[in-house]
């Protein structure tokens, strides 16, 4: 029998694939539970960053608190969090999921289940959430209801005929959507009168009040004045103020069993207030920490290197306090011969790393440059020891190498049967290894293909894109490490390797990619008073060679007629001169230079 303080709490999230409508579907929640006035609703009213706003995505997990009377006459305390769609934020959505006791899962009744449907699905299903269907866009024209309702009873196992149909834009269906949620999802567990145990499942910085903390109360209760601690530090606070999600924080006398809302405890350090980490009584000792979160595995790793040297410290700070607000990101310090003092960053995907580098530009002001994308290799020496390699600079010599390992994912990818050929013939041009295939509807397949994760994290979604005329979706998951011949492709410029453009490739693509390149270098780098070779090499062997013509200063031009032999002794002396200067020179390669190697065809 669940405690009656807790009978009328409802924790629930919302998941989808990108561009469903769970954005839209939340503002209409907050218009019915006049949780917010009309003037201060917009569109995406839970989206606050402007990159979310620009892209039309959301990237960061939001929770706010609603109040909602129920056709049975009783008040609900509601705590909602809506979730990012794209498979780069997985992990936003399962630390969201570990704060809720229920999923809205919402589906498009035009396009149907995609792909991160069905992942974010699975990781509810994981915890096992209650799962509460939702059809979104009925409105539309190319609505099929009743198709894609039978689609999630296959697949989520919910029953077609308790799907709620609704139109987030219009708010058609959402009042129904909120009563299935009151009766589907279980109000939380937990003892209001046991001793304090509480999940941070999310945190951010005020550089007033120190770290915020983002919490789902499981036992007992916090107030002002509380002593806590930090059960993975041992390190112990004053609880200053805790309060509800509102759009904004909004303060209250306690926060008790089941609810969700921030504490604020004057912490400073942000490395004290981990997300995943359990909040505890001071005073009470031998509390089991809850189980969190899993460790996130970088996938993409990128050396970021700030443009002006002097923003190398603010940029240290920076990145500790999105590390904060995004759990997922991992950096280390690093240097570079061409670029300087920067750091080694992990990032779930390539959209993750476009988004950090957004944000450490607008929200800190700091100027970067991002090195080529690569990921993790595991490389056995021939003496017997396995290193991890995520920089190609690491990378020992080929003769010290027994074998080297790539990470695979196991990628599923929907789309219109129409575009088969073109995805078939995608996939096997990025190594990849057929799995499976299965219907999901008469013109719709889910394909599985294991495929290198070095060959997907540049450019693979957006020529997914671009062959399926932007039908197609791509979720991915990792599955393990596999022996690859893979080799360390430098750049040489006059003989100079330039650290920050080399890149580990497929052998067999390592001609093509390092031409490739060497011809975009070329139109890239302004020409010397000297001739620049450019040049891509394998260990000791060049493989490819481009080079830049010198520029010509017209030394004969104050000779007016006269003996030849004069304009040959200019010419003479000129040719010297940029000899020595070859001998002494240094080339200056520009930005973007080292943004080419971004574009350079992978095929």
């Amino acid at each position: 029998m669940s405690d009656p303080r807790l009978s009328r709490i409802r924790n629930f999230c919302i998941v989808a694939h990108i561009d469903h409508g769970k954005s839209t579907l939340a503002d209409r929640l907050l218009e019915i539970t006049h949780t917010l006035t009309p003037q201060q609703m917009k569109a995406q009213v839970l989206d606050d960053m402007d990159l979310e706003r620009e892209k039309g995505i959301t990237i960061k997990s939001h929770a706010i608190a609603m109040e909602y009377k129920a056709k049975d006459g009783v008040t609900y305390e509601l705590n909602l969090i809506d979730t990012p769609g794209h498979v780069d934020f997985t992990y936003e959505v399962s630390r969201a999921l570990a704060a809720c006791e229920g999923a809205i899962l919402v589906v498009d009744a035009s396009q149907g289940i995609e792909a991160q449907t069905l992942s974010n699905y699975y990781l509810a299903a994981q915890q096992d959430l209650a799962i509460v269907g939702a059809l979104n866009k009925i409105d539309l024209p190319a609505a099929r209801p009743d198709e894609i309702a039978l689609e999630i009873e296959h697949y989520a196992h919910v029953p077609a005929e308790h799907v709620t149909r609704i139109s987030a834009k219009t708010g058609l269906g959402v009042a129904d959507l909120l009563e299935r949620v009151i009766s589907d999802v279980p109000p939380p567990s937990g003892d209001p009168d046991a001793p304090l145990r509480a999940l941070i499942f999310d945190s951010k910085f005020d550089q007033y009040r120190g770290v915020v903390c983002l919490v789902r109360v499981v036992d007992g209760r916090v107030r002002p004045g509380d002593r806590i601690r930090f059960l993975s530090t041992d390190k112990t606070h004053e609880v200053g103020e805790v309060g509800r999600l509102r759009l904004r924080l909004e303060a209250s006398s306690e926060l008790h069993a089941g609810q969700v809302g921030y504490i604020v405890a004057g912490v400073r350090s942000v490395s004290d207030a981990r997300v995943g980490d359990t909040i505890a009584s001071a005073d009470v000792t031998g509390l089991e920490p809850l189980s969190g979160f899993r460790e996130t595995q970088s996938m993409v790793f990128s050396g970021l290197y700030p443009i002006d040297a002097e923003q190398y410290e603010p940029l240290k700070e920076a990145l500790a306090k999105l590390q904060l607000n995004d759990a997922s990101l991992r950096y280390e310090p690093e240097t570079s011969v061409a670029l300087g003092f920067g750091f080694r960053v992990g990032f779930l995907g390539l959209l993750h790393l476009e988004i950090i580098q957004e944000r450490l530009r607008r929200e800190f002001q700091i100027d970067l440059l991002a090195t080529t994308p690569s990921v993790e290799y595991h490389v056995l020496l021939t003496n017997g020891e396995l290193i991890k390699v995520d920089n190609p600079s690491q990378m020992p010599p080929v003769q010290n190498i027994e074998i080297i390992e790539e990470p695979v994912v196991l990628a599923h990818v929907v789309t219109p049967t129409e575009y088969l050929g073109n995805i078939y013939k995608l996939c096997q041009d990025r190594r990849g290894e057929f799995v499976d295939s299965e219907h999901i509807e008469e013109d719709r397949v889910r394909l599985a293909y294991k495929l290198p994760l070095g060959e997907i994290v540049l450019d693979f979604y957006d020529r997914l894109k671009s062959v399926s005329r932007g039908y197609a979706s791509l979720d991915y998951e990792f599955t393990g490490n596999q022996a690859a011949d893979v080799v360390k492709l430098d750049i040489l410029l006059n003989g100079e390797q330039v650290d920050a453009l080399s890149a580990i490739v497929h052998r067999d693509k390592a001609y093509s990619y390092g031409s490739s390149l060497c011809g975009k270098l070329k139109d890239l780098i302004p020409r010397q008073m000297f001739q620049v070779a450019v040049q891509a090499a394998i260990g000791g062997k060049i493989i490819a060679r481009e080079t830049i013509g010198a520029m010509r200063k017209n030394v004969i031009a104050k000779c007016y007629g006269g003996d030849i032999s004069r304009k040959r002794k200019l010419l003479e002396k000129q040719k010297e001169g940029k000899r020595r200067m070859k001998q002494i020179g240094t080339v200056e390669v520009p930005q973007e230079a080292f943004l080419a190697v971004l574009k350079v065809d992978r095929d």
